[in-house]
């Protein structure tokens, strides 16, 4: 075996200095947050949904940067290896509807549950606290099993680059991330998964480009001849081809990817608050933009990175000569480092670590927002002291966040020596996390779904789905261990079980006994009451409508005359986000008033009309005509193969400016209002 790719020096150097980086980054951030847009991280609204006031481009990078785990890149580009052209196109398939739905949600949620902070709420409003229990231990396992995977997936792309060990990657990658989290709150994952997105793919597109121009590819034409002349077979594929989009395996997997991202996505608190953190206006524009340009990173770097290891491993520029890869280093991810370092040198392998870093703690920040949202709302607020203070709730969520951090890391380690692998847990947290999908979502769509069916329903689809994996697993296996319970099958079937089988559940336990909820008692979730900060544009639900039709927010005196101009415009035609304290909601149902004027009501159906017809067609899109009718007997032309790897590369670039120019723009006046505060504070000093 080779030596590694890098010494320990560059794992240790890139983890604790960019973990260093990135906590002064955010202390400067947050600094500027409160003293120049009155933004303060030391208040619970804006520590967890950051006032509700972010806009399109910042919330598209930041769930782009949510969603660019790094297995749509580096595991993307190993998984390739293994099956060929056909995977990153039905992992790219299996990134974009679950957005687009969560745009429908996000939408749906702003008119039903203007104030929640997370997806949990709703249900302890709606069916008491037996089904919020559930919920949150659903949640929690979601959080758990993604995020303790990825950590893992990424300490091991460092042991295998650079010789860390892996336990001390386990417990350093978290490590920053933790600190900085903790201090700034959502709007600083905000910004650092900005920084995150950025990067990560300024660097794919430099690994991609520089892997195909290198002299050892020869171009698209040239990876297409060499690609044919290494002569790998492939079994499960047409003629054992690697170009052929008829993959039984790459299938089989994208099926379980779709059920499993479904639920990362909905099951996850984190895809709730950026929707919640919105402004009204920028929900659906910023998912449904991104459900488009996710595509770009595994069918870009997954097909360049993965096809070029087919195409130089058998040759004297490949760094492990004449070795070939292991099926543990293929699982490990390690196929994108060995390409890196074999035609683009040290530097570029170097780089790999940086958007390792980016990847793993884009995904480790939300998730420890996440469940310190849950422990300090959703548990400490709602059970151990209902009267907490905005302080005291804010306290716990910092402790929340540190706690999250320390016991990832833990289940991490435990991942590692108990041998499951990131490629068991693919299969197996689609059969733990699905089966609370459909009750959470006709939670918000279904007035006849009953406090039973919400209790019963996923308990009953999660030990369907559990026994059906099981079983076959020993039926096909011939027993039950860690190895047979990752075959693709037994996985795939137990997914399909636990994601349908509550739905069925559901309604019919709810027609045995029907009953029908009342909107209205969603209103009664009141955003965390704070005396100190300003009121703003939004009501409390008791106010008349025709006080909320003259509430009017105040712009900060910091902000210039055209964006002043702006914020008032759009408060005055009600088009505003939540974010202010309200009292608690009492009384009767019938004193309770939407805290939207009827014409922002109107503005949000017609985007929740525009989210349901678009997320139809992306499902119809991304998962049928695309990638359904290429299942047949036919192996890419060169002609072909040329449109399709740079259609990719557009796409990538494309991506670049949804998720990186944009949000620049989008955010212009803010950054104008931060730099004219900074140049007159400096002028003063003078």
């Amino acid at each position: 075996m080779a030596e590694a790719l890098l010494n320990q020096a560059h794992g240790y150097g890139i983890i604790i200095g960019l973990s260093i980086l990135f906590c002064l980054i955010i202390l400067a951030a947050v600094r500027v947050q409160k003293r120049y847009l009155s933004e303060d991280s030391e208040q619970s609204e804006m520590f967890m949904v950051a006032n509700r006031s972010v806009g399109t481009g910042l919330t598209a990078s930041a769930v782009f940067s949510s969603w660019m785990w790094i297995n749509e890149s580096v595991i993307c580009a190993a998984y390739t290896y293994k099956w060929g052209i056909a995977l990153p196109v039905w992992w790219a398939s299996g990134l974009s509807f679950q957005i687009a739905l969560m745009a429908l949600l996000g939408i749906v949620a702003k008119l039903r549950v203007p104030y929640a902070h997370t997806s949990l709420e709703f249900m302890r409003m709606r069916y008491g606290k037996y089904a919020h229990w559930i919920f949150i231990l659903l949640n929690l396992i979601n959080n758990v099993f993604g995020c303790g995977s990825m950590i893992l997936a990424g300490a091991q792309l460092v042991t295998g680059i650079t010789g860390v060990h892996v336990v001390a990657a386990c417990i350093l990658i978290p490590a920053g991330v933790v600190i900085y989290t903790a201090v700034g709150g959502l709007k600083a994952t905000f910004i650092t998964d900005y920084l995150h997105t950025a990067i990560a793919l300024i660097l794919l597109i430099y690994f991609s480009l520089s892997v195909l121009t290198h002299e050892e590819i020869g171009g698209i034409s040239g990876l297409y001849s060499k690609v044919k002349a290494a002569d790998d077979y492939i079994e499960g594929n047409y003629m054992g081809s690697l170009l052929t989009m008829k993959s039984k395996k790459a299938v089989l997997f994208g099926l379980v990817l779709k059920f499993g991202n479904l639920a990362l996505v909905l099951m996850d608190t984190a895809f709730w608050q950026k929707s919640f953190a919105s402004e009204v206006k920028s929900v659906v524009p910023a998912y449904d933009l991104v459900s488009v340009v996710i595509l770009a990173v595994p069918w870009c770097t997954g097909t360049i990175i993965g096809l070029s290891a087919r195409a130089i491993e058998k040759t004297p520029i490949w760094y492990d000569y004449p070795n070939l890869l292991t099926e543990t280093q293929v699982n490990s991810g390690l196929v994108m480092p060995y390409v890196l370092r074999s035609l683009l040198g040290q530097g570029a392998t170097t780089g790999l670590l940086v958007l390792i870093f980016m990847a793993v703690t884009s995904t480790v920040s939300s998730s420890v927002i996440a469940v310190s949202s849950i422990i300090s709302l959703d548990f400490y607020r709602a059970y151990i002291n209902p009267k907490a203070s905005d302080r005291k709730i804010l306290k716990v969520s910092h402790l929340g966040v540190v706690g999250h951090g320390m016991f990832m890391s833990g289940i991490a380690v435990a991942f590692q020596y108990g041998g499951a692998t990131n490629n068991w847990t693919t299969y197996f947290r689609p059969i733990v996390a699905c089966p609370g999908i459909f009750p959470l979502i006709l939670t918000l769509f279904w007035s006849g779904q009953t406090k039973a069916a919400a209790i019963l329903s996923p308990i009953l689809g999660l030990i369907c789905g559990v026994a059906t994996w099981l079983s076959l697993s020993y039926v096909w296996g011939g027993h039950i261990d860690i190895q047979t319970t990752q075959q693709q099958l037994p996985g795939l079937y137990g997914a399909i079980v636990s994601f349908f089988s509550p739905a069925l559940f559901s309604v019919v336990i709810s027609l045995v006994r029907p009953s029908k909820f009342d909107w209205r008692e969603f209103l009664r979730i009141d955003l965390i009451e704070d005396s100190s900060q300003p009121s703003t544009s939004l009501p409390s639900p008791h106010d008349s409508k025709e006080d909320i039709s003259k509430t009017v927010r105040p712009a900060p005196t910091t902000v210039d005359e055209k964006h002043t101009t702006a914020v008032d415009a759009e408060a005055k035609t009600g088009l505003v986000s939540p974010a202010t304290s309200i009292s608690a909601a009492t009384g009767s149902l019938d004193d309770v008033v939407h805290p939207f004027s009827d014409q922002t009501i109107r503005h949000i159906k017609k985007w929740r009309n525009y989210a349901a017809g678009y997320f139809v067609l992306n499902l119809l899109v991304t998962v049928v005509l695309w990638p359904v009718p290429m299942y047949r007997d036919w192996i890419f032309t060169l002609s072909f193969f040329k449109g399709w790897v740079t259609v990719s590369i557009i796409w990538h670039f494309a991506a670049m400016m949804a998720v990186i120019v944009y949000p620049i723009w989008d955010g212009r006046f803010v950054i104008s209002t931060v730099l004219k505060g900074v140049s007159k504070e400096w002028s003063s000093k003078k």
